[in-house]
């Protein structure tokens, strides 16, 4: 028997997309993850995968906030079962900072679109599997630098910090901003005009012609607040965030 191509759905549906695959393929082993601890058992240990395919954002109440494809990249890596992955999205515009992070991520082989149908799903994990990269088709705009860069140093940690205890309910005014964010009341008065403000200004993301304020501010981390609550708990920040939302 020659070498069965071993496959990691990880997916809170991935016993759909796992039936047919091996139905249509004799030389697959699949196996699913349907969540976060299924995940992590699923690779603890284990011979390395062919190929890894996650949801960028898992469809579950109870896991949005928690998990997602870009805690399976880390969570391979940090259990030194690095395996090519390939991400499926569902085409939300919450997936775009997300999005914008997985495209630079070296173990990421591929972006595909559920909409595109179980075939094409199918077809992409094979070819993943089989050592290819997919071809890129969404080229994402360049004109806007993705969170993932600017989240750097130790000023872009700070303001993730300041972003992520916003993005979570876990401040409401500077008082409790400083204190969720574990800053001095100076840094969080800074919000504005030294962390997050230039931030905002940087990815055209406020109107020049209105002033931009705390309360602006606080908005845009709620547009983005899936992203800066992973970016924080996948990178040693979640202390920030509270009890997140549900």
């Amino acid at each position: 028997m020659g070498h069965r191509i071993r496959i990691l759905i990880a997916s809170p549906l991935g016993e759909v997309i796992a039936k047919p695959l091996e139905a249509a393929y004799d030389d697959v082993m699949v196996e699913v993850a349907t969540d976060q601890d299924e995940f992590v058992r699923g690779i603890a240990g284990r011979v390395r995968f062919d190929v890894v395919t996650a949801d960028l954002i898992w469809n579950r109440p109870s896991m949005e906030w928690t998990f997602d494809g870009l805690d399976v990249i880390d969570a391979l890596r940090h259990a030194d079962r690095l395996a090519p992955v390939l991400l499926a999205t569902q085409g939300h515009s919450m997936e775009r900072d997300h999005l914008e992070e997985a495209r630079l991520r070296p173990e990421v082989s591929g972006v595909i679109a559920k909409s595109d149908g179980m075939m094409s799903l199918m077809s992409a994990i094979r070819t993943v599997a089989l050592g290819q990269r997919l071809t890129a088709t969404e080229q994402l705009s360049m004109r806007r630098p993705p969170l993932y860069e600017l989240f750097v140093g130790r000023r872009g940690h700070t303001a993730a910090r300041l972003a992520g205890a916003i993005a979570s309910g876990n401040a409401a005014d500077s008082a409790s901003l400083a204190a969720a964010a574990k800053v001095s009341p100076n840094t969080a008065n800074k919000l504005t005009s030294h962390y997050l403000g230039p931030i905002i200004t940087q990815r055209r993301e406020h109107d020049d012609r209105l002033p931009l304020t705390q309360a602006t501010v606080y908005r845009w981390c709620g547009l983005h607040a899936r992203y800066i609550v992973s970016w924080c708990r996948r990178h040693g920040h979640s202390d920030v965030l509270g009890e997140l939302p549900h």
